[in-house]
């Protein structure tokens, strides 16, 4: 088949929805279709659309279905979709909602925000982690903690290291930090930190694979987001065989599930830092929360994904 992608997100971007795009065109490819992805569509056939955010694609997805009634379209549900959108801008979100033959959620509780109406046509698609490349190699010097994360309000980005900001003298917490500031406040913030929490080392925006050696050398991983549409950083930590401590919020515990051991209240400082020590403290802790990750990691390979995807595209064709 010939796939066209729309997706909001411009080809040098490092954001969500690039990257989910990025993955599923190879996907498709190793299915046996061609696949284009463009940022503004322009009338251009193909046997399927595939776009990536149903407010932000939502010319792109009804220009599309008018001219070819006849081509199945899926809509992926990207993070504000579901959190935002659905909420702020009901009437292009839902229209390309009813627009689609199919849609795509990124978790298990995106279900629970999308119309009765629309539900049938919901597919839930993990999205996948390659693992480490060799075993994890841990720190006996400190009890290393990564954040995983854009310099973005959504993502409370600061919270692992406003946490640190309060451990006894004794503890060997250290939290590095990888992702990108999006203007210069946000930059100026974590440089800031940096010269007053000798815990926290900002490192900004790095390589996927930089991503996955600092997973190697970290005993735990935080994700501290206000709002998330299905994390790929968790799928990376759960494939890694790395902890996971997250905020108590509905994108993450769509993928984490509900009886996971490690959440906290979302934006509670205070809490964190308690699971934080707790980790660090308790190895059987520790240990619950690998366990409980090692039962989610099929969920998160790459051949779940594929088979996913092969199933849907043939149910449409």
């Amino acid at each position: 088949m010939r796939i066209i992608q729309v997706t909001p997100s411009a080809q040098t971007s490092k954001s969500g929805n690039r990257t989910t795009a990025n993955r599923w065109a190879r996907i498709f490819r190793s299915l046996g279709h061609s696949v284009s992805t463009i940022t503004d569509y322009d009338d251009r056939s193909a046997d399927m659309m595939v776009a990536i955010h149903a407010w932000r694609s939502a010319k792109a997805i009804e220009r599309f279905k008018a001219l070819y009634p006849e081509k199945p379209l899926v809509v992926c549900l990207a993070g504000t979709d579901i959190n935002e959108f659905i909420h702020t801008h009901p009437k292009p979100t839902l229209k390309s909602m009813e627009l689609a033959d199919a849609m795509v959620g990124l978790h298990n509780l995106v279900k629970d925000i999308t119309p009765v109406s629309l539900q049938s046509k919901l597919h839930v698609i993990f999205q996948s982690a390659m693992p480490l490349t060799g075993p994890r190699r841990l720190s006996g010097r400190n009890f290393k903690i990564c954040v995983v994360s854009h310099l973005r309000e959504i993502k409370d980005p600061m919270r692992t290291a406003l946490a640190a900001r309060t451990l006894p003298n004794q503890s060997k917490i250290r939290v590095t930090h990888l992702g990108m500031a999006h203007d210069g406040r946000s930059a100026a913030r974590a440089i800031r930190e940096m010269e007053q929490n000798s815990r926290y080392v900002w490192k900004g925006e790095v390589a996927g694979w930089q991503v996955r050696q600092e997973l190697k050398h970290s005993h735990l991983m935080v994700i501290s987001s206000r709002a998330e549409g299905g994390a790929n950083v968790i799928s990376e930590a759960v494939v890694a065989g790395v902890p996971i401590l997250a905020s108590e919020i509905e994108g993450n515990i769509g993928l984490l599930g509900n009886s996971y051991s490690g959440y906290y209240p979302m934006g509670d400082t205070n809490a964190l830092r308690d699971l934080m020590l707790q980790a660090e403290a308790s190895r059987v802790f520790v240990e619950k929360l690998e366990a409980q990750g090692q039962t989610l990691s099929s969920r998160f390979s790459i051949e779940k994904e594929k088979d996913s995807w092969h199933k849907l595209i043939a149910n449409l064709t």
